[in-house]
């Protein structure tokens, strides 16, 4: 008869280690590959956001002052409407004539080696003198003529070196809010105007794109005309690079996104900008939201100065203080600077 056959039995114990220690390698591994995924994602979308922006040849030629220690950035809030649906250009009420591009915001970026950075805003009826014109213009005027124009004139009348342009269009500010989820304003009090489409009452509220923009566009809703206008920008510049810059935003990978993607959507550079330049850029707005940065305005000493040539009325510039400020800046000193 046959035997019938049967397995031998393992007398060994059995590890009761086993098993766990596989389940902890397999946790951390993946542990381990999810880290690695959002570090990747971390570099990767700012480089493909990178290469989607838009450069144009914005520097001026000829004598220029020299270069300073530290980097200076103009940022510009442009009105172009030439990329603007006609849908767009009725949900952010910019009208249907293109029209010449304006500025509705004029700042300068100072990042120093050390100390502070400094957020400076040029109100944009600030009388000066334009290349290739007689008499005190408003500074606006330059920017019809393009980047260039723009940045000679400011170096003209500041003596300060201008190293790179950043230019913001309306529906990219718009889209900038709306990828944050939106922006968490004070008023102090209620905001109404009719030109800039706004509403607002007072309090502390969420703005989205559109809301947003009205807020920083308004000349007429707090009675302080340009220079509410530039305090209401650059509060809104520290409030979008604070969130944007934010958890919220970097443990998020779908906004992280759009934060990064719309944000080169909206913008417009000056094509010598480096990567490493606009890293640089970005870490000081960042510093601007903080308590490692300065925001003011160009002093000035009167805000009705009269043009000639039935030009209207203009912002005079304190011709001493002023000179202090961009002669603080050329140095790289902006340790003694406060904001106003």
């Amino acid at each position: 008869m046959a035997m019938s056959e049967t397995q031998p039995i393992d007398p060994r114990p059995v590890n009761p280690a086993r098993r766990p220690k596989k389940r902890r390698n397999w946790f951390l591994r993946t542990v381990g590959l999810i880290v690695l995924l959002f570090v990747l994602m971390l570099i990767a979308v700012p480089l493909y956001a990178w290469s989607r922006i838009d450069k144009l040849d914005a520097m001026p030629t000829g004598e220029r002052p020299a270069e300073t220690p530290g980097t200076t950035y103009l940022m510009v809030g442009s009105d172009a409407r030439e990329d603007l649906t006609r849908a767009e250009r009725a949900r952010l009420h910019t009208g249907g004539d293109a029209g010449p591009p304006r500025t509705d915001s004029i700042m300068l970026m100072h990042v120093p080696k050390s100390g502070p950075t400094v957020l400076i805003s040029i109100p944009r009826d600030s009388a000066v003198n334009i290349p290739g014109t007689e008499g005190k213009q408003k500074i606006n005027a330059a920017f019809n003529k393009g980047p260039a124009l723009l940045i000679q004139t400011i170096e003209n009348n500041t003596g300060l070196r201008i190293d790179h342009y950043v230019e913001v269009g309306f529906g990219g500010f718009a889209s900038v809010i709306d990828s944050v989820g939106g922006i968490n304003m004070c008023l102090p009090k209620a905001m109404k105007d009719k030109d800039a489409h706004i509403d607002l009452p007072a309090g502390c509220q969420e703005l989205d794109g559109v809301n947003a923009l009205g807020y920083v566009r308004s000349r007429k809703a707090d009675g302080k005309n340009d220079f509410g206008r530039t305090e209401r920008q650059r509060q809104m510049v520290g409030a979008v690079a604070k969130k944007a810059a934010s958890p919220s935003t970097f443990l998020n990978p779908v906004r992280y996104y759009n934060v990064a993607t719309k944000g080169v959507d909206a913008l417009t550079v000056d094509k010598d900008m480096s990567l490493f330049d606009f890293v640089r850029f970005a870490r000081g707005m960042q510093a601007i939201s903080g308590s490692s940065g300065v925001a003011l305005s160009v002093p000035t000493s009167d805000d009705n100065f009269q043009l000639c040539c039935n030009r209207g009325d203009a912002v005079k510039w304190d011709t001493a203080k002023a000179k202090a400020l961009f002669d603080a800046l050329k140095a790289d000193n902006t340790s003694g600077l406060k904001s106003s």
